[in-house]
């Protein structure tokens, strides 16, 4: 499958991490989705019933950004993954979840975590 529809550069203010401080005082992370989707008929229909609303997969992203607190990115993209997984016309996506202000010991400019997940046959 090479169709695939991308949402990249969303922000959302969230409370994710280990530090207490980033459970308490949140921060901005940024999301770039890539899904997977057989998107031929609607290339030639040009009617959103044949593709993926856009409005629909930034809903899903936006719910898991600022819903639940996790602790760890890997857990923060699963569930963005699997939100998305359950619109039945995905076959796959890749999630990349970035977290701008880390503090390591010297400079850095994000975090990130990518998973990709499929839908299981």
């Amino acid at each position: 499958m090479s169709d695939r529809i991308l949402l990249e550069g969303m922000a959302f203010y969230g409370y994710h991490g280990v530090v207490p401080e980033e459970q308490t005082e949140g921060q901005v992370f940024t999301v770039d989705v890539a899904v997977e989707a057989d998107l031929h008929r609607a290339g030639h229909t040009d009617h959103l019933d044949d593709s993926l609303d856009y409005r629909d997969l930034y809903a899903r992203v936006l719910e898991v950004m600022t819903g639940e607190r996790y602790r760890l990115l890997e857990a923060v993209a699963e569930a963005i993954a699997h939100r998305v997984l359950e619109i039945e016309r995905v076959q796959a996506v890749t999630v990349r979840v970035r977290k701008p202000h880390v503090r390591l010991g010297g400079p850095l400019e994000h975090a990130a975590v990518e998973v990709t997940r499929r839908r299981r046959a």
